[in-house]
């Protein structure tokens, strides 16, 4: 595409960008270096008036052919359609040929775990006062059932049954369901709720603040990162971190993918596959051990 002849657009699209939708001059940046990539795919166009959408669909497939991200290809796309719909708005097309192009799937990125050295290390905390205490049984829960971080913050006194050994949580969908708690995680609870009888509680919650009131989500988010700073552990721990460290551990000792999709309250397989990394592989393995008509006939 010739420069001097779409210089024009571009320039105003950049201001537009700039003055209207108050976008970052870094996003700016983005989008006009985008506009530049596309431009240079279509040598057959002299005028941005003129691109036609197979022209467009054809770029993207370059650029994908090249190993472009789809994370870039999204880029691209959006500068694309954004500034299409400029021109547009400015009467200078009578329609936007970018419209109908769809960029590549992202790859969803998997949760990371931690090996059991890790949770050990970061369970290895001394309780010296109530925080320390709580904090402890708030991480040994975690790990010990899978819970969910919105699951763990309301629990209430009630719905735990050291007796018994189990805590019943309510996850996604109001779906009720009942837990086993390990032996380590009971003993860090009973600690915590010897603790907790000195602090005067607005309510049943069973984990309070200092001042007694239910444990925000952030409050327990940014405990857990306090933890994994002054045990110096790898990588930013969060919830979500050791609940998928408890599946993964689950799942490498039992194989047992169905027992692990119950206590995790996933509502599908295909879920717990994703959410513990299974390969094709592993699964393969677990069904061939499992299945009655897996084994073949010697």
């Amino acid at each position: 595409m010739n420069a001097l002849s779409a210089s024009h657009w571009v320039s105003a699209f950049a201001r537009f960008l700039s003055a209207e939708r108050q976008l970052s001059p870094y996003t700016v940046r983005n989008y006009l270096t985008e506009l530049r990539r596309i431009a240079s795919l279509l040598p057959e166009v002299s005028r941005w008036e003129e691109v036609q959408y197979n022209q467009l669909q054809g770029a993207l497939a370059k650029l994908h052919r090249r190993g472009l991200s789809p994370r870039s290809l999204s880029l691209s796309l959006s500068a694309q359609k954004q500034f299409f719909n400029f021109l547009l708005r400015e009467d200078a097309i009578h329609s936007n040929p970018a419209k109908l192009l769809s960029a590549p799937k992202q790859a969803k990125p998997l949760p990371k775990n931690m090996d059991t050295d890790s949770v050990s290390h970061l369970l290895e905390i001394e309780v010296t006062d109530a925080i320390s205490a709580r904090d402890k049984a708030i991480m040994e829960l975690f790990y010990s059932s899978g819970l969910r971080l919105a699951e763990l913050a309301a629990l209430d006194l009630e719905h735990l049954d050291l007796c018994q050994a189990q805590v019943r949580v309510l996850g996604k969908g109001a779906k009720e369901r009942l837990l086993p708690v390990g032996s380590v995680a009971i003993a860090a609870i009973k600690v915590w709720l010897d603790y907790r009888q000195q602090i005067a509680c607005e309510d049943n919650a069973l984990f309070v603040s200092a001042k007694g009131r239910r444990l925000a989500h952030r409050s327990i988010q940014a405990r857990l990162a306090y933890w994994g700073q002054q045990q110096v552990i790898a990588g930013r721990v969060h919830p979500h971190k050791l609940r998928h460290s408890f599946a993964t551990h689950m799942l490498e000792s039992s194989g047992d993918l169905r027992a692990v999709q119950e206590l995790l309250g996933h509502a599908n397989l295909a879920t717990t596959q994703i959410y513990t990394s299974l390969d094709f592989q592993h699964l393969a393995q677990v069904y061939d051990r499992a299945h009655p008509h897996a084994k073949k006939d010697k």
